[in-house]
Parts: structure tokens; sequence; C-alpha cells
């Protein structure tokens, strides 16, 4: 065969760039799942984000914006950090993981304690990562304590303790379980930084205090203590998981630090406020940089965890809830207290920044929500979202195949589809109780750690039943939590917005009226009761509950709309709402589709002609307003005071807002 000129040269550069074709091919799409960095900043506003981009004074937070995939994130009530990143965690919600609250009660002591890494009844990401062979350094991560046996190193928040209790202070009772494995914390202990390690140098660019002040010993009720605190774990959390990632160079490495959330709780209100005076000027004097500076520190932070990154690497940057910062009490007094910016602040969207190896540059997110992060994690490791995981891996920001779903990462009986009900039925095991060393669980349950409860987070994972539409499960778990408690008028109130929802109105009825007996400035069980009283034509007991509402509290929006129209007759919304009243803010949601309202349990009643006419609440009988505040389709939703994911009744912010 005769050769064409030339032929030999072309096809040994055409072999050439075949070769090189498929070594591409290998280092990108083919090449299998690279590493991953998921960096949580709890408390971090993503218009407060904005704001400082656009002064230059986050860098950081600009390259990813140019360069990466961004959108708000979407939280979900409860907006509190151990329920929200749990839910980050495993890609379920609250009423699935259990994760209700911030503590729980040792049955043994009696005494608080953040919630445990027991307590969850799914599987979190680095169980799943473990179980397929791929490794994973977890720090910091809310609810991770005692440390499970994982594929890597898990360092637990009770290694420096980000949440601001007691016991924190002094080192967490009953110490072992703070790292997996055990062997690790010598390594780290170097990282550990104290409040009382905190320097003048350091922590100048952030407040300005005498070295009097801050030669001050720590006192759990100052809050320059508290600051040197949230700094002080922040360092430490960001140096053990850098370190990590250098060293151990695992495939996957989740870090969450906390200082943005607990600065904003502290000094938000001072936050670019103007025309302060007295007690407010002279905490502006001291703080009035502290939370902008922190952001700053957070952007920081952030490089270095970008110039630790390969090619090879993803990073996501997220944040739980943001934050209405520079947004003073109604009660000035309250400025004076600690966590002096309440969790009532917290504004349901976070940030979601997506970066590196696999994102495509300058995407917008399609209204990403917490419940994305677990399948698109699993996605970036080649692994396929589990098809009871309601979240979506972000594809619109990938470059690469999606894996297809699997049935379930959970082990046969689990995956938090068993509750604790009235009728005697028990939740699932933990799923991480064969991930902990049994050495610890037993010293742990010696100790009354293993087997606590939180009946606060109960009452919460029974409104989040609610509020998903699950009235029978929410009735049941309520009804439990009523016997155990039976003077609480609040959870009576709850259990009968979900007796209501079920149309158990006679029911329902005896728990509000119990409820009021126990409570009697409970505004929400008065409307509620005066709905009842309307259904069965009870005009005048109707009546006098809706005046009642508006009594105790002028700003309760349902019960001033059902009198509206007769200002003579209810109390002048200039009247003030007694101290003492229970429920300081009324609940703000917006009517789902076709007029229903979720605020309220009962379907509209048919009334003659004559009520209309009569009723002095009488309002406008467009199908979007009610007639005499007669419910319109839709349940009563739990009272505020049994569940915290609504503000309600004033409690302990350490134990109810906490780091939010």
């Amino acid at each position: 065969m005769t050769r064409l000129p030339g032929f030999h040269r072309w096809s040994s550069a055409l072999a050439a760039a075949v070769l090189l074709a498929a070594l591409a091919l290998a280092c990108g799409r083919g090449d299998g799942p690279g590493r991953v960095i998921l960096l949580g900043l709890d408390g971090v506003d993503p218009a407060t984000v904005d704001l400082l981009m656009s002064e230059g004074k986050l860098p950081n937070f600009a390259k990813l914006r140019r360069e990466g995939a961004y959108a708000p994130l979407q939280s979900q009530k409860p907006l509190l950090s151990p329920v929200i990143w749990t839910t980050i965690a495993t890609g379920k919600t609250p009423d699935r993981h259990r994760i209700g609250h911030f503590v729980a009660v040792n049955p043994t002591s009696g005494e608080q304690l953040p919630v445990t890494s027991q307590m969850r009844r799914v599987q979190a990401v680095w169980n799943i990562l473990s179980a397929h062979d791929r490794s994973v350094d977890v720090v910091g991560w809310w609810a991770t304590w005692p440390a499970e046996n994982v594929r890597g190193t898990i360092v637990s928040d009770h290694f420096a303790y980000h949440f601001l209790m007691e016991e924190g202070a002094a080192g967490a009772a009953g110490g072992a379980g703070k790292v997996s494995p055990p062997e690790a914390e010598k390594r780290i202990a170097s990282h550990l930084k104290k409040p009382k390690d905190v320097t003048a140098g350091e922590i100048s660019p952030f407040v300005s205090v005498t070295a009097e002040e801050l030669a001050r010993p720590f006192d759990f009720e100052d809050d320059l203590s508290h600051f040197k605190w949230a700094w002080a774990t922040a360092e430490t959390y960001t140096g053990i998981g850098l370190d990590l990632w250098k060293q151990d160079r695992p495939d996957n490495l989740l870090l969450y630090i906390e200082g943005v959330d607990s600065t904003s709780h502290l000094f938000g209100h001072l936050f670019r406020a103007a025309d302060l005076s007295g007690e407010l000027a002279a905490q502006q004097k001291k703080y009035g940089r502290t939370v902008e500076e922190m952001y700053a520190y957070a952007d920081r932070l952030l490089g270095r965890v970008m110039a630790a990154m390969d090619r090879k690497t993803t990073l996501l940057v997220l944040s739980d809830h943001g934050f209405e910062l520079g947004k003073l009490q109604d009660d000035p007094s309250k400025t004076r207290d600690m966590r002096r910016v309440s969790e009532v602040f917290h504004r349901p969207e976070g940030i979601l920044y997506m970066y590196g190896h696999r994102v495509k540059p300058r995407v917008r997110l399609n209204r990403p929500t917490i419940l994305d992060i677990a399948p698109t994690v699993l996605a970036l490791n080649g692994l396929g979202r589990g098809s009871d995981m309601p979240g979506r891996v972000l594809a619109e920001a990938l470059d690469l195949t999606i894996p297809a779903p699997v049935a379930s990462y959970e082990p046969p009986g689990a995956g938090g589809d068993t509750v604790s009900t009235a009728s005697g039925s028990t939740a699932a095991p933990p799923s991480s109780d064969s991930q902990v060393d049994p050495e610890i669980v037993k010293k742990l349950q010696s100790l009354g750690y293993i087997g606590a409860r939180s009946d606060t987070g109960d009452r919460n994972l029974a409104a989040v039943a609610f509020e998903a539409g699950r009235f029978e499960e929410a009735a049941r778990e309520y009804a439990r939590l009523v016997a155990e408690k039976p003077e609480d008028g609040s959870l009576r109130a709850s259990y009968a917005g979900a007796l209501g929802a079920l149309g158990q109105y006679d029911a329902a009825y005896a728990e509000l009226t119990k409820a009021i007996e126990l409570e009697p400035l409970n505004v929400e069980a008065y409307h509620n009761r005066a709905v009842i009283h309307e259904r069965r034509g009870e005009k005048a007991a109707a009546i006098g509950d809706y005046q009642t509402a508006v009594k105790y509290n002028p700003q309760y929006e349902p019960s001033r709309r059902a009198c509206s129209g007769w200002a003579r007759r209810c109390p002048s919304s200039r009247s003030r709402m007694p101290r003492s009243a229970p429920w300081r803010w009324p609940r703000k949601r917006p009517a789902p589709r076709g007029g229903a309202t979720m605020r309220r349990p009962i379907e509209s009643s048919t009334k003659p002609a004559a009520w209309r006419r009569d009723c002095p609440c009488s309002i406008s009988t467009a199908p979007t307003s009610p007639i005499c505040g007669a419910i319109r389709r839709g349940p009563l939703p739990p009272s505020n005071g049994g569940s915290k994911s609504i503000p309600a009744m004033p409690s302990s912010p350490r134990t109810s807002s906490g780091s939010g």
C-alpha cells in the first residue's frame, strides 16, 4: 500500500491528541469524586454580606460570587441552630431526625446539657460517606457529642463548647467522647484556645475596652466574656479543621463556626445604629463595630480555607439563617441583658456559595433549601440522593453526571419514621448507637447523659408535624406532653389546635378552657375559643373572647380583624398589653392559597343572615376575609407557647434562644 507523504507524522500526531484528550477526560468528568469542604458559618446574613461586599470589605466572598454559584439559602422553622444544622447534615426534616431544640435534660441530675448525637434518629452524611469508603473529618458541628466512629476524625461540639452554657467555661462534664478516635485529642490539643487566652492585640480590632475590663475573670453574665469565648472557639475550630485537612487529606471536611451568630445576638442591635443615647450609646462606644468586624473576620477565615483548597476541591459555604441587624428591642431595658437580640430577629434566608472543582461559574442557584445540602454533598462524592431525602441535588451549579437516587441509607428499623406517642410506641433507636465507642457510651450512661430528652424539643417536633399536616401525629405527641405536664397551659392550647384540626371541637374547647384557667393571658387560646363559640352560634361568648384577646394584646391581628368594624365595642388599639402577658409576638404567616389560614382550626360555619347583620365583629364578607372572625378553611396551629418554632412565651435565652 502506498503511503501518502506525511501520513506517518499525521497519524502519530492524531494518536497523541487522542491520548491527551483521554488524559484530560480522566482528570475531569471521568476521574471519580474530588474533595469537598462544607464550611458552615452560623447566622451570616445575605443582605449584610451584600452590603459589606459592595463596600469592598469582603474580598473573599466577592471572589466566590464572581467565580462560583450563589443564592440565598432557604431555611425552615424552627430557626434554632442545632435543629437546622442537623437538617443540613442529614437531609431530613426535624420530625425525622428528632433534634428539636438546644438542650436536653439529664434524667439523673436534672441539669441541662446540649443535645447529643445519641438523640439523632437518622444517618448523617458522615455516617453515609464512611460506609461508602469516603473519608470525612467533622469539626465543631452541632449535636456531634459523643463523637461517633467514622472513616476519619470527629471533633465534637463539646471540645471547645461553642454553645454558651456554663458547663463550657469549666470544661464539659463527662469529658469522654469529645473526639473520635480518642487518640486524636492529644494531637489537636495545641489548637484549643480558651477565653482567658485571648490577648488585647487579638481582640482590639473588634471591641474598645480597657485593659482592666479585658483582664476580668470569665463571668457567664458578662458580654465581653462571651465575645472572647465566641472568638476563641472560632479560632480553635478553624485551626483544627485546616490542620486535619492538610495533614490527613480527607475526602470531606465539615467545619462549623459559630462566631458571627453569637456576636449578632450580643451586639446586633448596635450595627450601624444612629442617634443612640444613654446606655445604648455607652454600649455602642465599646461594641458598635463588633458585628461588622466579625463579618470581616469570617471573610478572612474563608480566605484561609480557600488557600488550603487544591484543584480537585469543591467548596460550599453556607449559613443556617440571616439576621435583621441594627434593630432595637421594643423594650429598651432588654438591651441590658445578655443575648440582647432575640431569635425573633432571625431572617429565614442564609447564604449559599459553591466554588471550585466542578462548579459552574457565575450561576444563580434556583431557590436552594437546607434540605438540598446533604444530597449535593453525596453527589459530589459519587453517591446518589436517598429517596427518603426530600431535598434535591443542586445540579444547575455542577458540571458532573448526577448519580441515580438510592432507596435509603437508613438501616432497617431506623429513619425516624417511628416517634414517641401517647399510646406507647417508641422512636427508632438512634442511628449512631453502634458508631460510638461502647466504653464511652457505658460511662456516659452512668452519668445520665445517655437517655436524656428535651421537652422543648419535643414541642418543636410536634409543631413540625402539625405544620406538615400530620395532625394525628401532632395530637398524639401533644397528648403525651400534656399527660406529663398537665399544668402547662401553653401545651394544652397547642393540643387544642391539633384536636381542632382533626375536627374534634368539643375536646378542643375543653383544652382551651383549661389552658385559659392555667394561663389567663393566653391570647391565642381566647381567639381560638371564640372561633368555637362562633361555630356553635354563641355570638356573645365569641365576641367576648375576641375582645379579651385584643385587650391583652392589641397587636394580635386575627382578633383585631374580627373586631375591626366595631372599634367602639372593642378595646382601643392604643391600649397596652400587661407586661406580664406571655404572648409577646403575634404570629405573622401568609395565608395559603385559596384564602385558607393556618392560624385557626375549624372549617367555616354557615351562619344565618341575621348573624351576619348583627355581629358586632363583622368585617368584609369577601372570600378572603373572615365574617365575624369565622374560621376560613384550614387548621388551628399549635399555641405559640407550645413551640419555639414561632416566638412565644419568654424563656431563658440560654435554652430557647441560645445561638439561634
